[in-house]
């Protein structure tokens, strides 16, 4: 007999596996197909939306974020916010040169 807890393995199918590289196909051309529209400053700011979505995407079912404990969601929140205010500072430093 082991002492041991059973661990809770979270075994995901194959077609969600499937499912998620088709939705990061679809916002990689769609990524690629803004260049060719006419969208002047807010290009950049709809690529980084969508490069949001795919490491949010990314990082809920590649490195089964959401299927993990509230801990660990909690301090990708905070690493993210922390990064989020570094370039915010960053651009802010260079802005009021």
């Amino acid at each position: 007999m082991s002492n041991h807890k059973a661990e809770h393995q979270h075994i995901t199918d194959y077609w969600v596996y499937g499912l998620i590289l088709v939705i990061l196909l679809a916002l990689t051309f769609i990524t690629v197909y803004m260049v060719h529209l006419e969208l002047a400053a807010w290009s950049v700011a709809i690529a980084l939306g969508i490069a949001s979505v795919k490491a949010t995407i990314v990082l809920a079912y590649f490195m089964h974020l959401k299927f993990d404990n509230m801990l660990f969601k909690i301090l990708v929140v905070a690493v993210v916010m922390l990064f989020v205010s570094f370039i915010l500072l960053t651009f802010a430093d260079y802005l009021y040169r």
